[in-house]
């Protein structure tokens, strides 16, 4: 399979790359952290993503959505990752839209999906409980109560948890793992706001004797796991594309800074030791562009081993973005590190994507397990 975008696909990369530039440039992250907005997010801009059909770029059309695949969704990652725009696109459109389009009754499909897509509606999927993404792992419980579930236990790193209009929580049953569709103002949840290090957010979530009703289950009682699976493979498939987009970027800064930057009265991008740096940079970036749309089209036609390729998608864009901004903070100088200059913000973003569903050394063992090591 060619591992470049179709007619379609690009029209639709230049189409978020361009309403993001307009709408959300780095200016927005900027302006949403130093007025230190309550939300973290514009809802207009979300409303505005789900017009532009952003928002539903993998709901059915049925549902409002645009009905398009995991390489589509991974475009507009992308962009977001150049503009360092927070939104909640992972949360909802990506990881929640996937387990209700792959799982959820008809009646869950039809309250949720449309407002989705419309930007109306936020949704979190809570499942990391400790300081590292460990899905297999999971302890919080829900157990038989009445004509339903009660659950227990604790959840971090909750995408916009904060102001989700509903949870999907997953929890472990007698038989398995089993997702519920959970309304955060039930009683016994409490959730704090955590703002990281990237001034996107996040959420501790804790549940403690939440009564909920067995219409809340997704799927099959104890039949959750493959479902999560396979949300998270797509979210980590475009968690590499937000990477690339991020690198990229910084990657482009950088190499304008060398062209302005005069320093012995010639441009330093005129030094050799940074012109041999920045073209290995440049072969990095492309390798994980192809590694991350490969990953992206085996999620698409399902292909056997999607998940290795996912995983080696994932490591390969973090270890190459870590590089890219590293590379753009040493070059820029000391600057670089100074709230002036947008390069700063690139490495705290990508520090964060890499830990977001498995960094390259939770992937790397993930891709050793499965070679039999």
């Amino acid at each position: 399979m060619p591992l470049i975008l179709t007619e379609e696909q690009t029209m639709l990369k230049e189409a978020a790359d361009g309403f993001l530039a307009e709408h959300a440039p780095i200016t927005h992250l900027r302006q949403l952290r130093d007025s230190r907005d309550p939300d973290g997010v514009s809802r207009d801009l979300w409303r505005a993503f789900g017009e532009m059909g952003f928002a539903g770029v993998i709901i059915p059309e049925e549902h409002g959505g645009s009905g398009l695949g995991a390489v589509e969704a991974g475009v507009v990652a992308e962009a977001l990752g150049r503009t360092l725009t927070p939104s909640p696109y992972f949360g909802s459109s990506l990881l929640a839209a996937r387990i209700l389009i792959d799982a959820a009754s008809a009646e869950q499909q039809a309250a949720w999906l449309p407002r989705i897509a419309a930007g109306e509606a936020i949704l979190s999927l809570a499942v990391d409980e400790g300081p590292k993404h460990q899905p297999s792992r999971i302890v919080t419980t829900a157990e038989r109560s009445g004509n339903g579930f009660k659950l227990n236990g604790a959840k971090g790193f909750v995408l916009d948890g904060h102001i989700a209009d509903a949870l999907i929580v997953a929890a472990k049953t007698e038989g398995g793992t089993t997702l519920f569709l959970v309304d955060p103002k039930t009683a016994g949840i409490e959730i704090e706001r955590t703002v990281m290090v990237d001034s996107h957010n996040a959420a501790r979530i804790t549940l403690k004797d939440v009564q909920v009703d067995a219409d809340a289950v997704i799927g099959a009682v104890d039949g959750g796991e493959n479902t999560m699976y396979a949300a998270l493979d797509l979210g980590r498939a475009c968690a590499a594309a937000c990477l690339t987009g991020a690198g990229d970027e910084a990657f482009r800064v950088t190499t304008e800074y060398l062209r302005t930057r005069k320093q012995f009265g010639k441009a330093i991008g005129e030094f050799q030791a940074l012109q041999h740096r920045a073209a290995h940079l440049f072969t990095e970036l492309e390798i994980a562009k192809a590694a991350t749309l490969a990953a992206l089209q085996r999620l698409d036609a399902g292909a056997d081993q999607a998940d290795l390729a996912v995983s080696i998608a994932k490591a390969k864009a973090g270890r190459v973005a870590e590089l890219a901004v590293q590379e753009a903070v040493q070059m820029h100088g000391g600057v670089g590190m100074t709230d002036e200059y947008d390069v700063g913000l690139f490495m705290k973003r990508v520090r964060v994507l890499n830990e977001l569903l498995g960094d390259a050394g939770f992937h790397a063992e993930r891709i050793a397990r499965a070679g039999g090591y």
